[in-house]
């Protein structure tokens, strides 16, 4: 995987379509990676997801128009992917700061969103700390949710925040969740975090709160997932969540995948493993894995 190269291609695919009607998918396979590793590396390497970036493009390139005069509010609609001059309008000004009317006589307030180059860092991707470990296969247990890859920063955080209000009270505390907690407590459901490529492809994942199943009862609401065996890149992180997290994964994709020579993405997953003890701790540890395989 020349990820360098890859990500390149993608911006390039991007620029030549910019009017078409491309999914993160179609960039994806016009590059020969995965969806899931392509929207969340692309989101990790940017700080935009492809469809934000796209979007933005396409605003500040209507922007240019509106400046001109030429073209009328549904015909830049239209052009710009919008179904109505309503809906144009809205996202136009919430980019700019100005509608699109006002343009012609205020350019100097368009805000420019030039095409990214992608720039990789070559230094210290082999001194991060990981181990590569062959894995049987084995089966979590927990609570599923579908995520969008634009707003996973925020959703999986507040997926979290649910969980714990919902269910990390003492035990037995509420009668309608006691086979759930009892699960919790069995199964150490919140030692992961795991990603998951959608059935559909699209623009979103699955998203598993998860514990190891170790084969007794699934009580309802709770989903089973099963890993095959194969080898792990398990990527150590020492430090207060989520930053220490955060940091690791930014590396992974600006280091060390532009380095490796050795290894491909073996599926479209990834896991974050924690330690039990104060998530806030200087010393608090946790993995990020992601499933390889030599080439």
């Amino acid at each position: 995987m020349d990820w360098t190269h890859d990500l390149q291609n993608a911006i390039r695919f991007i620029e030549n379509h910019l009017l078409d009607d491309i999914s993160s998918k179609d960039i994806a396979d016009e590059i020969h990676m995965s969806s899931f590793y392509f929207q969340k590396g692309f989101k990790i390497m940017t700080g935009y997801s492809p469809a934000e970036y796209i979007r933005n493009r396409r605003l500040y390139l209507a922007a240019l128009d509106a400046a001109s005069g030429n073209e009328k509010i549904i015909d830049l609609a239209l052009k710009y992917g919008y179904d109505t001059p309503e809906s144009f309008t809205k996202a136009y000004s919430r980019f700019h700061g100005i509608s699109p009317l006002r343009t012609q006589n205020h350019s100097e307030k368009i805000k420019p969103f030039l095409p990214l180059k992608i720039i990789i860092s070559i230094q210290g991707g082999y001194d991060m700390d990981y181990v590569t470990e062959k894995v049987k296969g084995f089966q979590v247990i927990g609570f599923e949710r579908e995520i969008s890859y634009e707003t996973s920063y925020q959703d999986i955080p507040k997926f979290w925040d649910e969980f714990c209000r919902m269910y990390m009270k003492p035990l037995f505390s509420q009668e309608e969740h006691r086979e759930i907690q009892q699960a919790i407590s069995n199964y150490n459901i919140g030692e992961y975090g795991i990603c998951i490529d959608s059935p559909q492809k699209g623009e979103t994942f699955r998203y598993l709160i998860a514990g190891a199943y170790d084969g007794k009862t699934v009580p309802d609401g709770l989903v089973l997932y099963e890993f095959p065996e194969m080898e792990w890149m398990k990527f150590r992180c020492t430090g207060p969540l989520p930053g220490s997290l955060q940091s690791v994964n930014t590396k992974i994709f600006h280091e060390w995948l532009p380095n490796n020579q050795e290894y491909d993405i073996a599926m479209d997953a990834s896991i974050e493993w924690y330690s039990e003890g104060d998530t806030s701790a200087a010393d608090y540890r946790s993995e990020i894995w992601i499933p390889v395989k030599r080439k």
